[in-house]
């Protein structure tokens, strides 16, 4: 059997700990999709032929991937907010940790 060795404090902060890593993977992956469709937008309208890019359907499924592009840079922004707010309370968490492991026992 297998014994916990956390205090209270330091078992609490664990889900904390676990959401600030999985903003961060989140906030990684929404970048790099960012840029991949960023890539993906240039080289469509690099390669598609003029009859073709000027095709009422093709100018708007462009154009809507232009906004899902600014869309999803959006959100690795917001998510690179809450990740250092998270990283914020973890500081804030470990240091009122301290504080009170070092303090008297009443």
């Amino acid at each position: 059997m297998q014994t916990n060795s956390q205090t209270p404090a330091q078992s609490s902060g664990r889900p904390l700990h676990r959401a600030r890593e999985k903003t961060g993977r989140l906030q990684r992956q929404l970048a790099v999709a960012g840029a991949e469709l960023g890539l993906t937008n240039a080289v469509l309208d690099y390669t598609l032929p003029a009859s073709v890019k000027h095709s009422t359907d093709v100018q708007r499924a462009l154009s809507q991937n232009d906004v899902i592009e600014e869309k999803v840079q959006e959100a690795a922004d917001e998510l690179k907010v809450v990740t250092g707010l998270l990283e914020e309370e973890v500081a804030q968490r470990e240091r009122l940790e301290r504080e009170l492991a070092s303090r008297p026992p009443s």
